[in-house]
């Protein structure tokens, strides 16, 4: 039997190849936007972030974008745009990052937690359990990539007429039956910080073709804008002009927005780079025992887009019992990282939302504890299509499944990993 690097054998890599995972590509280009920024003091503006709007709001196929300073500040927005406001319930899926949900606090809103599908997407199933008289809208998130079933969940919305709110901050560009998610909600807000697919800094979008939510997000945390020139049918807002109604001031930095308009003529052309790579990645582990590929079905026409934040279904059963926390410590060791178990862990559990929150009293922990069984691993981002490097990482997942009895002895892991993000540590449950 060969041996594991962890028990002291030798890596499939000794080293990490940084070309293949560095991003965002930075060109002359993005340089050269940035520096125009920089030696004339347009941080403040909006020119050139109107500009980026525009052209953004083409590309996804939407009437109006709007874009904030962080991903947080858009989603805090489209809130504040559907109205959302105290004694409304929202309905989110446990397993995301914070900021999908968390604002609706400020709103005085309660949030109430569905669970997820073995593709770690929101399960339309579990959907109507959630609903109640108080249902103001449903937060839907492109979780890691995967876009969730909107055929379903928007006819659930529709039967209930719900509000539909979309968090594409993993899965800007991505696809669902060939149309663009993001374009099946009442609104859809993103993060462009510098580790998503679409990476721009520290940045934030907002999408929508209703004009109304258009000038509500606007007025929220827009000030500079929030005129008699942009707002044409909220009359409601038009003498609360120059304020900004959410109390903070959300408008765009403009260096961001000047490399965002470079990185939208190339972002298409490099994710297509980007697929080409992880799905060959996932095709040279088709059949292996314990672990299951998160990737959607192209031939109806959905996309992974960038492939931010990728994951993969474990299944510890045909490992022996093997834990995903053992696992992925293994696959770190033979490809020098890479490798990471549980994604970010259920917000159901969090203290904020336990003891703290505007979250209804009845969460039923035995219902959603279902998500909190859907173990997962983190998969290597390659940005490049290399056959050989994608073949050795590939090599380092296969070599721990054959050698896994190894591993059994001592793997006392056996909750599944993951983290807090922010916190520096990959705690556990």
């Amino acid at each position: 039997m060969e041996k594991l690097a962890l028990l002291g054998g030798t890596p499939v890599i000794e080293k990490t190849d940084e070309a293949m995972f560095k991003w965002p590509i930075i060109t002359q280009e993005d340089e050269d936007a940035a520096l125009d920024v920089i030696r004339n003091n347009k941080f403040s503006g909006t020119d050139i972030t109107e500009k980026f709007c525009d052209e953004f709001a083409q590309w996804q196929g939407r009437k109006y974008a709007l874009a904030y300073t962080n991903g947080t500040m858009s989603l805090a927005a489209a809130m504040f745009a559907i109205g959302l406001t105290r004694g409304d319930e929202i309905i989110c899926t446990t397993k995301t990052y914070w900021a999908s949900i968390v604002q609706a606090n400020n709103f005085g809103a309660k949030a109430v937690f569905c669970n997820i599908d073995d593709n770690l997407s929101m399960d339309p199933t579990d959907l109507e359990r959630c609903i109640t008289e108080k249902t103001k809208a449903i937060m839907v998130v492109h979780y890691a990539s995967y876009p969730c079933d909107m055929d379903a969940i928007m006819a659930i919305a529709k039967k209930h007429n719900l509000l539909v709110i979309e968090d594409v901050s993993h899965a800007q560009g991505g696809m669902y039956k060939g149309k663009k998610v993001g374009t099946f909600g009442d609104v859809a807000a993103m993060s462009m910080m510098s580790g998503k697919s679409f990476a721009a800094g520290e940045l934030g979008m907002l999408v929508t073709d209703n004009r109304k939510i258009y000038e509500r997000a606007l007025a929220y945390a827009h000030h500079e804008r929030f005129d008699a020139k942009h707002i044409e049918e909220c009359d409601d807002l038009k003498s609360l002009y120059h304020i900004a109604l959410g109390g903070v001031k959300g408008r765009a930095n403009q260096l961001c927005s000047a490399i965002a308009r470079v990185q939208l003529k190339y972002y298409d052309e490099r994710c297509a780079e980007i697929n080409k790579a992880m799905n060959y990645f996932w095709d040279l582990l088709e059949g292996q025992p314990g672990i299951r590929p998160i990737r959607t079905n192209e031939a109806e026409g959905s996309t992974m887009a960038g492939w931010y934040a990728t994951q993969g279904l474990y299944v510890s059963e045909e490992l022996h019992g093997l834990s995903v926390e053992r696992f992925c410590e293994a696959v770190r060791e033979e490809i020098d990282g890479h490798c990471v178990a549980g994604g970010n862990f259920c917000l159901h559990k969090h203290n904020f939302f336990r003891e703290y929150a505007e979250t209804p009293s009845d969460v039923n922990d035995e219902v959603l504890n279902v998500s909190l069984s859907k173990e997962c691993f983190s998969i290597p981002w390659f940005k490049h299509f290399d056959k050989a490097t994608i073949e050795a990482y590939a090599e380092g997942y296969k070599k721990v499944i054959r050698n896994h009895e190894a591993l059994l002895e001592g793997d006392t892991k056996a909750a599944q990993g993951g983290r807090w993000i922010g916190t520096g540590a990959k705690v556990r449950r």
